[in-house]
């Protein structure tokens, strides 16, 4: 009688030892091969190994498995991506530009850990996509993109093809019950040229730069398309194990590599500031030797508890910092200079020149910001100049070589008249600014729904400027309200808009009308009201009704915002038009609210209002300054009127507490020299929970 592994499943013995042999045996081989570079058989014995392990799933079904070698093979097409929210937010890193600026964040991380001296972790800054991989019982479950930091994109199947993506752990982290990592994505240079002459030999447009390649790959609804791409991965952070974990940055990078992830080897622990540099000159000078992107270096401190007493910002943590590169820079020709109108109706001068490959892209246009900085670098129409990628991201002229010119050059005036609707161009006095007065200029329109739906706004997916051109032009879109108006049968007669085109953009378009209040105020485009503002706008009238009818004197007193931006609140929804805009959001479904936030119980506590509340801040006046590590500002200054404290925007003898975060300024040293009590947020949050 043949022997069977389980008696109710009918699978023999032998079959399912055989099928485990094999995944071990194409999983060693594939850590070897893609991630160590170390490959000890040949391709066709490889494939030999593959071929007999797929046909014992096929011949039992029962034995398959999500982990197992074969399931890297795609699957079909995503109508759209989940969300994944993060429990451990992925936050941006704080940029240096100069020696001089890792020193002074030496300095602070020294002051923070009480003069302790510190150890650092240097890291090739790989410019890529970031992700984050969860595996449980050393399976791999949910991978994701970074999103807004907070909540991301559900890519597993897309990530699950590329094969320097463990499906299965082994080492120290195999048999943890929950384990999170991050890492970036990323195409290696040599494959990028490889698929860009593919693509141009088939008529297909080239990608402009491995990371938007690679960005893009990830991000494809059908993973078919994901797997058909080179790319790769490297992993440089646990921030989960459900478990003793590793105690330094030194240890994490280890156990990455002994659990089969690719680590990258250019890396090294630093004792002196000396060191730190050395690595990043290394590099700067040596960056083109390598192929993959990197774009600067990451310095993080390499004690992990360290890190978790620093903490973070709102924005970013206190134990790392991203050394960026000189932009690199490129000759070109001035072929035209035009005035391209943003959604403010500001034009901004654009040089029009000669492609040029710089920073690792094709570059055509570059911005002169405005009339004043053409003056003042004296850029003419034919000239030669120099411009660089500032950041790496942006193009910009530096500067013009003058002993290049013929004589055939001609100097650019700023248009007295909107180029796109014929409106008066005006610069007010003390502005370096020329706008458009035109109240229904279409350059204006297009660019706020642009704006409106970009990344850091309402994230509408797939919504582009060409799109946004169409919607315009076709009469379907005359503001941003119109958009949650759009049908499906609306969007089908656009250019290049099928059936599953047109179903996605409606998707996306409707995903976002339970989006935070914060994003909503953003996108709305208010001049000087970027996305902080509109977090801490957000946070203190908890509704876009509230916010539109604040008197110029109420907004004045909510902290960071100063007359320039309360004048200029009060002036857009004092118009006609944005009181139309959000009546049309509201019939659209848009969510124009903030959930009230949860107060800690406290003994009694009366319920959130105004100033007038009771409770264990009676009678108390707090100053908030600098970012706090938990809190916005918003959210700490309703916490306090909720518990029935005041908040006041300055320091004065009436002030009973200044809450100091990060970076006080000149709050906290006013607070300090007239004797006012400084807390912190944890010192806050105690005193809301203790009973008076």
């Amino acid at each position: 009688m043949t022997e069977v592994a389980d008696p109710g499943s009918g699978v023999p013995a032998e079959a399912e030892r055989r099928v485990q042999e094999l995944r071990a045996s194409i999983r060693r081989h594939d850590h070897l091969y893609y991630v160590l570079d170390r490959p000890e058989i040949p391709d066709a014995e490889y494939d030999l190994l593959m071929r007999e392990l797929c046909e014992l799933e096929a011949a039992h079904p029962g034995l398959r498995a999500p982990d197992s070698p074969t399931q890297r093979v795609a699957g079909q097409p995503a109508g759209a991506f989940g969300q994944v929210a993060h429990e451990v937010p992925m936050l941006s890193l704080q940029n240096a530009f100069s020696v001089e600026e890792i020193r002074d964040f030496d300095r602070r991380v020294r002051g923070l850990l009480d003069g302790a001296a510190p150890e650092y972790v240097v890291e090739h800054k790989i410019d890529g996509l970031s992700i984050s991989l969860r595996y449980r019982d050393g399976a791999l479950a949910a991978g994701a993109t970074r999103g807004d930091g907070r909540v991301g994109e559900d890519v597993t199947g897309n990530l699950k093809t590329i094969k320097s993506v463990p499906l299965r752990l082994f080492g120290p982290l195999a048999h943890a019950p929950s384990v999170v990592v991050r890492g970036e994505v990323y195409m290696p240079k040599s494959a990028f040229w490889r698929l860009n002459e593919a693509r141009e030999d088939e008529g297909e447009p080239p990608f402009a730069n491995p990371r938007n390649a690679a960005a893009g790959s990830v991000r494809q609804l059908d993973p078919r398309v994901t797997a058909a791409r080179p790319l790769d991965s490297f992993l440089y952070a646990v921030v989960a194990t459900g478990g003793p974990g590793p105690a330094t940055q030194v240890e994490a990078l280890e156990t990455l590599e002994q659990s089969g992830f690719r680590v990258n080897p250019h890396r090294r622990l630093c004792r002196s500031l000396d060191e730190l540099a050395g690595f990043c000159q290394h590099w700067m000078a040596h960056r083109h030797d390598l192929d993959y992107e990197i774009d600067g270096v990451v310095i993080k401190l390499n004690d992990l508890d360290a890190q978790a007493r620093l903490g973070a910002t709102a924005r970013s943590p206190r134990w790392a910092l991203a050394y960026k590169f000189p932009a690199e820079h490129a000759t070109s020709r001035v072929l035209d200079i035009v005035a391209q109108v943003g959604r403010t109706g500001v034009l901004t001068p654009t040089a029009i020149l000669e492609p040029v490959h710089v920073g690792g892209s094709t570059v055509s246009r570059a911005t002169l910001h405005n009339e004043d900085i053409v003056r003042e670098k004296d850029v003419r129409i034919g000239d030669t100049v120099i411009i660089q990628k500032a950041g790496d991201v942006i193009p910009e002229v530096v500067t013009v070589l003058a002993d290049r010119r013929t004589g055939g050059e001609r100097q650019w005036r700023m248009p007295g008249r909107c180029p796109a609707c014929g409106a008066e161009v005006v610069r007010e006095p003390g502005e370096s600014a020329a706008r458009c007065t035109g109240p229904a200029c279409p350059a204006r329109l297009r660019e706020g729904i642009i704006h409106f739906a970009s990344r850091d706004a309402m994230n509408i997916e797939g919504l582009g400027p060409a799109l946004v051109n169409q919607l315009v032009d076709a009469g379907l879109v005359c503001d941003p309200g119109d958009l949650y108006f759009l049908t499906v049968e609306d969007l089908l007669p656009l250019e290049r808009m099928g059936q599953r085109s047109a179903q996605n953009l409606k998707q996306a378009i409707d995903a976002t009308r339970e989006s935070p209040l914060r994003r909503l105020v953003f996108a709305l485009g208010i001049r000087y009201v970027g996305q902080r503002v509109a977090e801490v706008l957000s946070g203190r009238f908890r509704s876009l009704d509230a916010l539109a009818s604040a008197t110029t004197a109420e907004l004045r007193e909510v902290p960071e915002v100063g007359p320039k931006i309360a004048d200029s609140v009060t002036l857009f929804f004092g118009h006609e038009q944005a009181r139309r805009l959000i009546e049309k959001l509201r019939r659209g479904g848009v969510r124009l609210d903030e959930p009230a936030p949860a107060a800690p119980a406290a003994g009694g506590a009366a319920a959130a209002g105004a100033g007038e509340a009771r409770g264990p801040f009676s009678g108390l006046t707090f100053v908030f300054t600098g970012a706090l590590p938990a809190l916005t500002r918003g959210e700490a200054e309703e916490m306090a009127r909720a518990l029935g404290g005041r908040v006041a925007s300055s320091v004065s003898k009436k002030t009973d507490y200044v809450v100091a975060g990060d970076d006080g300024g000149s709050k906290l040293a006013r607070a300090r020299d007239r004797g006012v009590k400084v807390i912190d947020e944890a010192e806050f949050k105690r005193l809301a929970a203790a009973p008076r």
